[in-house]
């Protein structure tokens, strides 16, 4: 038996300002008390992307607003909690540093132990919040600004196996949405424009031709434009059924990409479960493809709600319960990270800087 926790949990790395409250029982089973998510979409609508100076204003503005939210939902006050996770990184700093102050700000005044989460990580634990898969599993990350495909081993413990060395999925949905002239956030309005096309636009199938667990999206999302400027030639404009097959076309091939590496991936070591998680995650198609890929290797398929594979806060708040237990506790010297590497064994994908390897 373990001890029963309570932790609030506080999420800002992106553009969602979020707070939630998570208790972990005696049996190490979780329970979302509350998961608030205050949204920017129309903040930033038009703007054709998130504006990472608009993000960190909103959330310093609204940080304090979910908080308070979260635990009226929950019936609990901060007393009642026994730690404050927060997300230290990676993300856009101004809206990770605001989370962090908010975080020290409620540590320094009740005493509470303070957790510093990784973004990451709180995705690649969030199957063990909703279905408890035990160790060691994997897990593809998948989203706007990360794709990579983990052994997760334990609570900090990380095994890259492979990823992106370029564009992230999520990334690239949002390209292409804004080559086609649709609404962002991208991957919904792709997925959307999708569902009344036909995949019949022969497109590109990214290191498919490399061994390994690694991808590449770039070129795909160049594939698509020169598709379109192909398509408004010959139409004189870009019909709604021409785009809706460019979704469409787009939406398979990122699909058998993923399904294909995933495979590879599953084949590099013994897990109990093969899990998938991030805004991308989201996508139906991907994940029934994804869900064939795991039922072929005869390991279970795992994919959260909906509303915790999108950035959200229950996810930090369970993070910090993993950890609860040893002590690894922070103070208020955390520092907010806008780049902060899961495998930090493991040599950058994306290149490193003054501030640390990308990923």
């Amino acid at each position: 038996m373990t001890q029963e926790v309570t932790v609030l949990g506080l999420e800002s790395s992106c553009d969602d300002t979020a707070a939630a409250v998570v208790r972990r029982g005696a049996d190490g089973r979780g329970t979302i008390l509350s998961n608030v998510v205050l949204g920017q979409d129309e903040l930033h609508a038009g703007f054709g992307g998130v504006v990472p100076e608009l993000a960190a204003r909103a959330h310093a503005e609204k940080i304090d607003l979910a908080v308070e939210r979260a635990l009226a939902a929950a019936g609990l006050h901060l007393g009642s909690c026994d730690a404050v996770a927060v997300t230290a990184g990676p993300g856009l700093i101004g809206g990770v540093l605001a989370g962090v102050m908010c975080a020290k700000g409620l540590s320094a005044a009740t005493g509470l132990p303070l957790l510093g989460v990784n973004h990451l990580a709180g995705h690649a634990l969030t199957p063990r919040l909703t279905d408890g898969l035990a160790f060691p599993y994997l897990m593809l990350l998948v989203s706007g600004g990360h794709c990579q495909f983990l052994r997760v081993e334990g609570p900090d413990d990380f095994a890259r196996l492979g990823g992106t060395i370029d564009d992230a999925p999520g990334e690239a949905f949002d390209k292409v949405a804004r080559l086609l002239a649709l609404p962002q956030p991208g991957g919904p309005s792709v997925e959307a424009c999708a569902a009344g096309g036909r995949a019949t636009v022969p497109l590109p199938r990214p290191l498919l031709d490399r061994a390994g667990s690694d991808l590449s999206f770039s070129g795909l999302k160049t594939a698509v434009l020169r598709a379109r400027d192909a398509a408004v030639a010959a139409h004189g404009g870009l019909p709604r059924e021409a785009r809706a097959d460019l979704c469409a076309s787009f939406q398979t091939a990122v699909a058998e990409v993923l399904a294909e590496k995933s495979r590879r991936a599953l084949a590099l070591s013994d897990v109990t479960a093969f899990a998938v998680a991030g805004g991308v995650a989201a996508n139906r198609t991907l994940r029934a493809a994804l869900e064939d890929v795991a039922g072929a290797a005869g390991v279970p398929f795992v994919a959260p709600p909906l509303a915790l594979c999108t950035d959200n806060a229950a996810m930090i708040a369970w993070a910090g319960t993993e950890r609860f237990d040893s002590g690894a506790f922070d103070d208020l010297s955390l520092a907010a990270r806008p780049r902060w590497p899961l495998d930090r064994a493991a040599a950058p994908m994306l290149g490193s800087g003054k501030r640390g390897a990308k990923a």
